[in-house]
Formats: structure tokens, C-alpha cells, sequence
């Protein structure tokens, strides 16, 4: 269990950092290389607490909406997370940011998606 979690963190970690490459409204701030991975290791343990947590209960809330959407209010929900992991990376000082909701946000949040899935498809159990 407690490998899952640390391989769990690590594709995280994975996803944040190529969203972040990918979207110009993503960032990591500036320093040493050291320092950036840490701030990334770091966020990817907040956004995995976030996504363990609180996403299953905004689901859950937002049923009807995902419902009636067909499911493409999911990606609102994801968005969502990854606008709640920049506020708290910002409470701990933690230099990452998701500068506007819509766009960055949901845009993020679909290449996280997309490339956890892909790196969880790769890991072995």
C-alpha cells in the first residue's frame, strides 16, 4: 500500500511537471533544480490528498451535473482540484501556481488526466 501511494505520487509528480511545461499558466517557480523538484514532489503529495479526499465528495455533490453532461463536468471537477492544489501549495509557500481557472486549470487538468493514466497503464502491479 504504502509503495502504491509513493508510486502513485510519482506519476503525479510526473503529470504536474508536463502540464506545467505544456501550459504557460502552469508554473513551478524559479531556483535551484533541487528546489524545484522538491516544490513538485511536494505538490504532488497535496494533489493526491486533494484528489483522495475531497474529489470523491465534489463527485458525488455534482452528480447531476456529470449526469446530465454526460460526463464532461468531470473535467470542471479536475479543474476544480487542481485549482484547490494551487491555493494550498500557496499556503505552504510552495511555488506553484495555476494562474486562471477556466483555460489553465482545465487545460491542466486534462493533461494530468491523460498522462496519469498513461504512466498508471505502464506501472506493473
Amino acid at each position: 500500500m504504502l509503495l502504491n501511494f509513493a508510486l502513485q505520487t510519482v506519476i503525479n509528480a510526473v503529470a504536474l511537471w508536463i502540464a506545467a511545461w505544456a501550459i504557460p499558466g502552469i508554473t513551478f517557480g524559479g531556483g535551484s533544480s533541487t528546489q524545484v523538484v522538491k516544490t513538485v514532489v511536494i505538490v504532488a503529495l497535496i494533489f493526491g490528498i486533494v484528489n483522495f479526499f475531497i474529489k470523491p465528495i465534489l463527485k458525488l455533490i455534482t452528480l447531476p451535473l456529470i449526469i446530465l453532461t454526460l460526463g464532461l463536468f468531470v473535467f470542471i471537477v479536475n479543474a476544480l482540484m487542481l485549482q484547490l492544489t494551487s491555493w494550498l501549495a500557496g499556503k505552504f509557500d510552495l511555488a506553484f501556481h495555476v494562474e486562471h481557472f477556466f483555460w489553465d486549470a482545465v487545460w491542466g487538468g486534462l493533461i494530468i488526466t491523460f498522462v496519469s493514466m498513461l504512466l498508471s497503464f505502464i506501472r506493473t502491479d
